[in-house]
């Protein structure tokens, strides 16, 4: 009986392998499917002097449309003014250096100031504080799930970043306030975080783990014992954060200066009462994310949990319309001198040199003989296409019948970066590559606003939308 068992046995597991290497073999490339590729390449004299070029030069370099470079057009109709080019060197603080340069821009226009900058180094020591806060938490909220669990499999993953959106704009700055740059400049540091970013990695992933096992002792008592792990993790993350960046001020003593450079004004300030003098602006009710993202649908709200900057701030929530009612709003806006915030995948498509967005920049198509035809909607739900930079909107150039033929956007790459520090975007791709753009109440209409009322629909944070982030 034993014998006929294990006979059994043998006999599906044979047939378990025999089925397995059929189907294995049913999918890989054989001799027959490898001679028919082999076959499909030509290598006529053409395709020989393409390979050859390819194989010395960059495929930009090839791919580059030169009929595009002659119409670089730098008019533009409708544009807000601002003063100085910020530079976010080696990090990913677009988000930052956007959202600041929205407010410096109204700053200087409503007190005649000349160039000015608020620090990046203040509000970035706040948001890697308050982001190890909000993984530590979410690993204390998660502690009794399974380390398969997609949440706590994406803590682990994103533990820390310099990237973010315009929440962190909203929550951290109405939190901590501002501060001069020349209050707390730049560090080696903030302009170049990647090894910070990789120690305080570390340091929360090993605290994330520390968590967990105290939570495995049995919960009575873990609650305390978590909470003495994330405290003790947090000074940990605290102190890099000083040693890096130095001790965020309390309270400063700040001279203003008018556009002339002579002396308006000697005070001294908290970053809280200096945000309330000069921007004063509620960045959480006054102002309203809206996407265009295809894969879903339209005129409905969406919140990506746990995409906040803080554990006590808002998870990023935006209305998804389709690109006219975004342009729209946003020539509005522009018309009024407001400068917006937007994001988009920045890279499609860019000649830094020229400082162009421009479909017709590069034609893959000719060089390599094929077509690339996915939509937006495609390359969102394959990973190809996702908001990847953000920027400040400052100007449109708007033709005859009222309609936008390019917009620019003032970026945060240095003065010598594309156009005088400025990207220069053609309405076709802004229609394919723009993702987000944050309105100020007064320029939305009625309908469209009335869709904050609705219950968002809430996303997890790997949604394939918000995969490229920074």
């Amino acid at each position: 009986m034993n014998f006929k068992k294990h006979l059994f046995v043998f006999a599906l597991v044979s047939g378990a392998l025999c089925v397995s290497a059929q189907n294995k073999t049913e999918g890989a490339i054989t001799p027959e499917i490898l001679q028919e590729l082999q076959e499909s390449y030509k290598n006529t004299p053409s395709d020989k002097a393409i390979q050859n070029a390819l194989c010395a030069n960059g495929i930009n370099k090839l791919a580059l449309n030169h009929e595009s470079l002659a119409n670089v057009d730098t008019y533009f109709s409708n544009r807000v003014e601002s003063k100085g080019i910020t530079d976010q060197k080696s990090s990913g603080r677009c988000w930052m250096f956007t959202g600041m340069n929205v407010m410096r821009a109204q700053m200087i226009k409503e007190h005649n100031l000349g160039a000015f900058e608020f620090s990046q180094a203040y509000t970035f020591f706040w948001d890697q504080l308050e982001k190890a806060n909000l993984f530590l938490q979410g690993v204390i909220n998660t502690a009794d799930k399974p380390f398969t669990d997609q949440t706590v499999d994406w803590l682990f993953r994103h533990p820390q970043s310099d990237g973010g959106q315009f929440t962190g704009i909203s929550d951290i700055i109405g939190k901590y306030g501002l501060v001069p740059k020349s209050v707390m400049p730049e560090t080696a540091t903030t302009e170049d975080t990647r090894t910070m970013a990789s120690l305080i990695s570390k340091k929360l992933r090993e605290g994330g783990l520390d968590i967990r096992n105290e939570y495995a002792k049995g919960k009575k008592g873990a609650d305390k014992r978590m909470a003495e792990v994330k405290m003790n993790t947090l000074k940990d993350i605290y102190r890099i954060l000083v040693l890096t960046m130095g001790v965020p001020p309390t309270e400063f003593t700040w001279t203003m200066y008018d556009a002339d450079n002579k002396p308006v004004s000697t005070k001294k300030y908290t970053p809280k009462s200096f945000y309330d003098e000069f921007v004063g602006d509620d960045l959480t009710g006054n102002y309203v994310m809206f996407m265009n993202d295809p894969t879903r649908e339209y005129y409905k709200r969406y919140e990506i949990d746990y995409d906040r900057h803080m554990y006590d701030g808002y998870n990023w929530t935006y209305i998804n319309l389709p690109m006219e009612d975004i342009k729209a709003m946003a020539i509005a806006s522009i018309k009024d001198n407001t400068m917006m915030y937007m994001s988009c995948d920045v890279g499609k498509f860019l000649n830094i040199k020229n400082g162009t967005n421009d479909l017709n920049n590069y034609d893959y198509e000719s060089l390599f003989g094929m077509k690339f035809g996915m939509d937006k909607k495609e390359r969102i739900q394959s990973y190809d296409s996702g908001s990847t930079h953000a920027m400040t909107l400052v100007a449109v150039d708007i033709d005859e019948n009222g309609k936008p033929k390019k917009w620019m956007v003032e970026n945060s790459w240095g003065a010598s970066s594309g156009f005088q520090g400025h990207l220069i975007m053609t309405d076709e791709w802004f229609d394919e590559y723009l993702f987000r753009l944050v309105v100020n109440k007064k320029y939305i209409p009625a309908n469209i606003l009335e869709m904050m009322k609705q219950e968002p629909v809430k996303l997890p944070a790997w949604d394939p939308m918000f995969s490229n982030e920074l």
